[in-house]
């Protein structure tokens, strides 16, 4: 019988290619979303986190949400023969098997982005939507310019050799610093607990050795899937390069900067609203969502009806989503046919019964 630690979780393990147990939760309803893993996750611990909860409750609001924990850390096998960018790829591949999914939304935060790309390279047709939040595609090593970026990089190395596992958490306080420097004092009392308890040090140290080395740089032009890049214009721990990086290289991506200095956004800032607005308009809508014609709608009519189901005008529209107020009307006409609808008043009260306009709520 699965175990449960929150509303509706369900966590089991499955074995990937090389035998390594590999633990992932499932919770929500709805089509699936699956989150690629990134570092300092613990399913059992990560529901009641102040730092992830929020994440957690959005991503399931309306979608089953899976999630995993990397080789090495929280439930899956602390103690994994191969810690390497290859066997990643592969625990991501072992949990979408293990569930038999066919097609889903796959989300790939901090270096879950390189993951995620190289998944959806190998298997575009099982993902419907790319969504990459503060990711990277080169890692520390593969993006140094000099021997000074290279001997930065190892620093980081030796400070968890040194400090990881202590009681006193002032080494991991660096690391908590770069993920959430808008963190309250609770917030970062429990990412450095969380820190100690979701890895070894012998495993955090092979881990982030395996991240320096990402490049996937090569793989990002190869996507097909629609993609939608987001990024902390301060992120301490992600250069904001980096996601400006990752968006050229893939073919039509869209890319929004979000005003934040966290890797990890937080439920009180502002960026975070912004974050949800901008996945719920990119992400297609649920079935048991719709009215009739709002399965038809594309990802950019879905998201300029957000908005409208918001309040916002036509200029205003133009305006976030960096359009001309041509194309917005355009849009719009596009949308009323759809949806049925002869009026903008129509339109809302139709979208506002299927479930849009509460991003900003």
């Amino acid at each position: 019988m699965p175990q449960l630690f929150g509303p509706n979780q369900q966590i089991h393990f499955c074995a990937s290619r090389d035998g390594t147990r590999i633990a992932y939760a499932t919770m929500g309803e709805g089509p699936p979303l699956v989150k690629a893993a990134n570092w300092l996750t613990h399913l059992e611990l990560d529901w009641g986190s102040p730092v992830w909860r929020h994440w957690l409750a959005e991503l399931a609001r309306h979608h089953t949400l899976v999630r995993y924990d990397e080789r090495g850390c929280g439930l899956s096998d602390r103690e994994a023969a191969d810690i390497s960018f290859e066997a990643f790829v592969q625990d991501l591949e072992a949990v979408v098997d293990a569930l038999r999914l066919e097609r889903f939304v796959l989300l790939g935060i901090s270096q879950g982005g390189a993951i995620a790309v190289a998944y959806a390279v190998r298997h575009p047709e099982r993902v419907s939507h790319l969504v990459l939040y503060g990711a990277y595609p080169r890692g520390r090593n593969a993006r140094a310019r000099s021997p000074g970026e290279r001997e930065e990089a190892e620093t980081m190395v030796k400070l968890v050799e040194l400090g990881w596992g202590r009681e006193d958490p002032a080494f991991r306080q660096f690391f908590t610093a770069q993920f959430i420097p808008g963190g309250t004092l609770e917030q970062q009392r429990w990412f450095n607990e969380l820190e100690r308890r979701s890895a070894s040090p012998e495993a955090a140290v092979r881990i982030l050795r395996a991240f320096h080395e990402i490049d996937v740089t090569a793989l990002a032009p190869q996507i097909t899937r629609p993609t939608l890049v987001l990024h902390s214009d301060g992120d301490a721990r992600v250069p904001f390069d980096e996601g400006r990086l990752f968006a050229s290289l893939i073919p039509g991506a869209r890319f929004v900067p979000l005003a934040s200095r966290n890797h990890i956004l937080l439920e009180p800032e502002p960026a975070w609203r912004d974050f949800v607005a901008e996945l719920r308009g990119f992400l297609p809508r649920t079935a048991g969502a719709r009215t009739e014609g709002f399965g038809d709608l594309g990802a950019r009519e879905s998201e300029v009806l957000e908005l409208i189901a918001q309040g916002l005008d036509n200029a205003q529209i133009a305006a976030r989503l960096g359009l001309s107020e041509k194309t917005v009307r355009n849009h719009i006409t596009a949308i009323f046919t759809k949806v049925q609808a002869e009026t903008r008043a129509q339109a809302i009260v139709h979208a506002r019964d299927a479930g849009y306009g509460k991003a900003s709520a």
